[in-house]
């Protein structure tokens, strides 16, 4: 988001959809326990929006939420069932009855078998059991299961079916021939996830940031911001920043006396405090992200008659945009990484990489995570030399170019909420602004990624932005149909208050279905960094980072 920003001419403001006015209707009315952060009522505030010249002006008015949102895909009205998950009976107060991963046990369904056939299925069920070894009597955990192969390169995530009554059913598809056993871990017990609950009902933001406000003298005063006017603890009035092409807000405590128009720099703030001692015995190290105990999980995989191969792949189209998305959504298989949606391609060396970006422009925009992409892509093609655009390394804009071949790579984090070192405000661009510069075509690739910093508020938040990109999108596909389009999910790696697995598998939720119905792509980072025998970490190692990447070229150069 730019602060001084050049008015878009010809900009109309387009009309609210009547499918989007349905969604927030059950967004705010409907979600299960009251776990949507309603907004303060209006308020005064200083705005600030850009005039034709870039100059800043001010005006008085009340603080109204963005009225520029785009209407959203129509099976989004029920978010009553895209973010439902079991309530957690109880106040959470009695730690000794809360799930133990210590305890809780899983077991194979049906007699074990001396072999099973490759193609098939295996059926584990887990029992949920409290700190005293009792049985649980409601659902509502994170497990996470695994299906590994011996050697550690090998995995398939399982699917976890919550029976709501302590008991899990995993199943997992049998997908390489040899050894393969379930691994399962607690990430968190249902009373952890109702304090995470808690958080999302009550508190508008778990995060702070800060402002950096300069005078004409160059003296500066520093100020409190968020994404909404409470949530910066300002005593008096506040100032308003508005992205003329979203409508995203944000907001500042105005300082003592530097006016608003001030602002020149933003970075992180504070953690802020959210949680009682007991909730965080109930999202303490000793019972987060926990291997259960194994018991007899070793099965033997064989080749059946009928085939004559070690995987088991059908045949699979090749990556495109708009294809259906299974579950699981791929496997790993001596480090590489098998998609079960399309027939993705491997790219070993720095010349299949170059023919394949040959006369492309690809541009990302998203978190760190993303660019973590453009830092591999960097470090692997020689070929590939980086622009110096005297930008901040953490947000961009970053550039490789390869003259000779026509290759153009960009990378951007997306504007704020940006949990970031100090950078000038004039960085910060929103992904809607940026999309709407671009004019697309056979040769332009965008990819997304959304998510890792959206966490630390409620889901309205993320479901404004995501509004504002999804119409963007769809103005871009509307002028440019041939522009390819690709969304990175949020990857695994939180296991805190601020940053929880189960945040970020809501945000997941959100992401898919906020491009449902559009010819885009998915690149699945939360399985492809769940399915190994690697911890999680918010920023995977190269293994992974490679194997996102191929599949981002799967979809740019498919035959």
């Amino acid at each position: 988001m730019r602060l001084f920003m050049e008015q878009v001419k010809g900009y109309k403001i387009l009309t609210l959809g009547l499918a989007f006015l349905v969604w927030v209707l059950y967004f705010t009315t409907s979600w299960p326990d009251s776990t949507v952060h309603r907004p303060p009522g209006p308020r005064h505030a200083t705005t600030f929006v850009s005039n034709a010249t870039g100059v800043t002006t001010s005006t008085h008015r009340t603080t109204q939420s963005p009225s520029i949102l785009n209407s959203l895909p129509e099976e989004l009205a029920n978010l009553t069932h895209l973010l439902s998950w079991p309530l957690t009976p109880g106040d959470g107060r009695d730690f000794l009855a809360s799930t133990s991963p210590q305890t809780s046990t899983f077991h194979l369904s049906g007699p074990a078998q001396a072999t099973y056939d490759l193609g098939g299925s295996l059926e584990v069920v887990l029992v949920a059991r409290d700190h005293r070894g009792r049985p649980k009597t409601h659902g509502g955990d994170l497990f996470r299961a695994k299906l590994l192969g011996p050697d550690l390169s090998t995995g398939v995530p399982g699917d976890v079916q919550d029976l709501e009554n302590g008991t899990y059913l995993l199943s997992f598809p049998l997908l390489w021939a040899g050894r393969a056993q379930v691994k399962v871990w607690l990430i968190h017990s249902s009373e952890a996830i109702g304090v995470l609950r808690r958080i999302w009902r009550e508190k508008g933001a778990t995060v702070n940031f800060r402002g950096y406000f300069r005078g004409p003298t160059g003296a500066e005063e520093i100020a409190v911001c968020n994404v909404d006017p409470s949530s910066t603890g300002a005593k008096g009035p506040t100032c308003q920043y508005r992205d003329v092409v979203s409508g995203e807000l944000w907001f500042c405590a105005q300082p003592p006396t530097l006016p608003c128009n001030s602002l020149v720099g933003h970075s992180s703030g504070s953690y802020l405090k959210v949680t009682t001692r007991q909730e965080e015995a109930l999202l303490g190290r000793n019972v987060t992200d926990k291997l259960l105990p194994q018991g007899k999980s070793h099965i033997e995989i064989k080749v059946t008659a009928i085939g004559n191969t070690s995987l088991a792949l059908s045949p699979r189209p090749p990556c495109q945009p708009g294809l259906p998305a299974p579950r699981p959504s791929g496997f790993y298989h001596r480090n590489v990484w098998h998609s079960l949606a399309c027939s993705g391609r491997s790219f070993p060396t720095e010349d299949s990489i170059l023919g394949c970006l040959t006369s492309r422009i690809v541009h990302m925009m998203g978190d760190s995570t993303l660019r973590q992409w453009w830092e591999y892509l960097r470090d692997t093609v020689s070929s590939l030399k980086p622009v110096d655009l005297h930008a901040t390394y953490q947000v961009g804009p970053l550039m490789l170019v390869d003259t000779a071949r026509g290759i153009v790579l960009h990378w951007r984090a997306h504007s704020w909420p940006l949990r970031s070192q100090r950078t000038p405000v004039a960085s910060l661009h929103s992904v809607a602004q940026e999309l709407r510069g671009l004019a697309g075509g056979p040769h332009t690739v965008v990819v997304l990624g959304l998510g890792a910093h959206f966490t630390t508020f409620p889901p309205t938040i993320f479901v404004q932005r995501l509004a504002g990109i999804r119409e963007a999108v769809t103005a871009l596909l509307a002028r440019e149909p041939h522009t390819l389009v690709v969304i990175k999910l949020a990857n695994t790696g939180y296991k805190s208050v601020y940053g929880s697995d189960w945040f970020t598998l809501q945000v997941n939720r959100l992401l898919r279905a906020a491009f449902a119905g559009l010819r885009v792509a998915f690149v699945d980072a939360w399985e492809m960094t769940s399915s190994l025998a690697l911890p999680d970490s918010i920023h995977p190692g190269k293994l992974i980072v490679r194997n996102e990447v191929d599949l981002l070229l799967s979809f740019i150069c498919p035959t």
